[in-house]
């Protein structure tokens, strides 16, 4: 289960917004790892001055689109698993909203299992004893 946070520039249409959300996940579960109904995301706009990115880190051109996705998620998907990943969020979010690559960054975090709690307050795979 992966959980998706993605900050955006505030005053973005709606239909923007959702088609940022629908590119991230349809990525997620494009790459074979995460079933279509597993999508959990938060989606945080920011006024101008609180979402702050260097405009030219790594040799890229980022403009006032800048849109940070951060995924949390389990350890142990293999490296090309990740480079389509990040490939397939930039290609979505490129064909709709129509975000340039140089305006999407994306931060993968991983965990163990033994680190998540899906409701409940229950630790579902941390094995008792």
């Amino acid at each position: 289960m992966p959980l998706v946070r993605i900050d955006i520039p505030e005053g973005k249409p709606e239909a923007w917004i959702r088609a940022v959300a629908a590119g991230v996940h349809d990525a997620l579960v494009a790459t074979g790892t995460v079933p279509q109904a597993d999508r959990f995301q938060v989606l945080a706009e920011h006024k101008p001055g609180r979402l702050i990115a260097d405009p030219n880190f790594q040799g890229f051109a980022r403009g006032p689109d800048f849109t940070l996705v951060q995924i949390f998620w389990s350890q142990g998907r293999a490296n090309d698993i990740k480079r389509g990943l990040y490939a397939a969020i930039a290609r979505n979010l490129a064909a709709d909203p129509g975000l340039r690559g140089d305006d999407v960054m994306i931060a993968l975090t991983e965990s163990t299992r033994v680190d998540w709690s899906f409701g409940g307050g229950i630790a579902q795979y941390v094995p008792s004893g």
